[in-house]
């Protein structure tokens, strides 16, 4: 039972923890702020939850564009073909759950708060451009604020290197 209260997560410097909030401060506050402003849809509420990553663990395989970008897109392609063969009804919101999280892991562009974006387009009930705006318009303009972010600070982002795949035992 202790090992579901043991924090696993190592302890970050309180500077690495600010500039983190900093950089999902200003992330969202430059796309809501063209979303308001520019009158065109940039901002869904997973993208709260991409910030996370992008800021606080930018080296995490899945914080990079790839993922960030693929991860969003490919979720609510899924999500928005579903929607348009399917009722609204909770078992067609966790299918299109579950087959977003099998896609996104098999063509290795897991992104968790990706995720989330079937409920949102089973939520929200938005047109095909839902994909383009906010998804894909907004999730560029995230990797590109989190690479100026980052650039700034002198934190490597994106990696530069993918990681080495696993060796598979041998039987």
């Amino acid at each position: 039972m202790k090992s579901f209260f043991t924090r696993h997560q190592p302890r970050q410097p309180l500077h690495h923890s600010a500039l983190s909030g900093i950089g999902g401060v200003l992330a969202i506050a430059l796309i809501g702020a063209i979303t308001f402003y520019g009158q065109t849809p940039l901002l869904i509420a997973p993208f709260g939850a991409s910030c996370v990553l992008l800021f606080s663990v930018p080296n995490s395989p899945l914080s990079q564009p790839a993922n960030v970008i693929g991860g969003h897109f490919i979720a609510t392609l899924i999500s928005l073909v579903l929607h348009l063969a399917l009722q609204n009804t909770w078992w067609a919101i966790a299918l299109a759950v579950g087959l977003a999280i099998g896609v996104m892991a098999a063509l290795r562009l897991t992104h968790p708060p990706a995720g989330a974006d079937p409920i949102v387009v089973f939520a929200s009930d938005p047109s095909f451009s839902f994909l383009f705006f906010p998804v894909l318009a907004g999730s560029c303009l995230l990797v590109l604020i989190a690479t100026l972010y980052h650039r700034a600070g002198k934190v490597t982002y994106p990696m530069k290197k993918a990681q080495p795949e696993p060796i598979a035992p041998s039987s």
